[in-house]
């Protein structure tokens, strides 16, 4: 979860005749799988890939990811250049100390990930569903580790485990510092 603190203002209130200050606010932000389904529901196209996302629908994931009750609509329009920056960082955060080798010219998918397909996953690999509300990162690490597993285990080459070996013997080297 993310906490984010939106600064205060001060505006001038015509009918009074003065000026007001608005305190800052302290927003609770979750990407997660439910996050998305909000998302996607309302814009009815998906969230994840490289499509160009308009300010309106960007406001719009926030606005989802929102975990905070009744949050004034005024808030969205204070968010400052410093808080977009934090809620892309916890975006794009891994969440996790997992991490994956990956095979040299492994093809990417091509598939549209959306947020039933990841709800297909869940059920596929027999996932709680108490992680709909985790980290959306940390999710989909537990689904390819769940596929991994599953997997049936391919024969490396000769070509790729020389290339593998070669791989880790440049990471060691600095490690053990041998002198040949």
């Amino acid at each position: 979860m993310l906490k984010l603190t939106v600064p205060g203002v001060e505006s001038y209130d015509e009918e009074k005749e003065e000026f007001v200050e608005v305190g800052e606010v302290v927003l609770e932000l979750e990407h997660s799988l439910v996050s998305l389904s909000k998302w996607e529901s309302q814009y009815e196209k998906p969230f994840l890939g490289n499509s160009e996302k308009s300010t309106e629908e960007i406001i719009g994931y926030i606005k989802a990811m929102v975990v905070t009750p009744e949050v004034p609509e005024e808030i969205f329009s204070r968010l400052s250049e410093a808080n977009m920056l934090e809620i892309n960082d916890y975006i794009d955060a891994k969440m996790t100390a997992t991490w994956f080798h990956e095979a040299p010219g492994a093809p990417a998918t091509r598939e549209v990930v959306t947020a039933e397909l990841v709800y297909y996953w869940m059920v596929t690999f027999s996932i709680d569903w108490e992680a709909q509300y985790w980290h959306l990162n940390r999710l989909f690490t537990l689904i390819r580790v769940c596929n991994i597993k599953n997997a049936k285990p391919k024969k490396m080459s000769r070509a790729e485990v020389a290339a593998r070996n070669r791989e880790l013997n440049a990471q060691r080297k600095p490690q053990l510092g041998p002198k040949g």
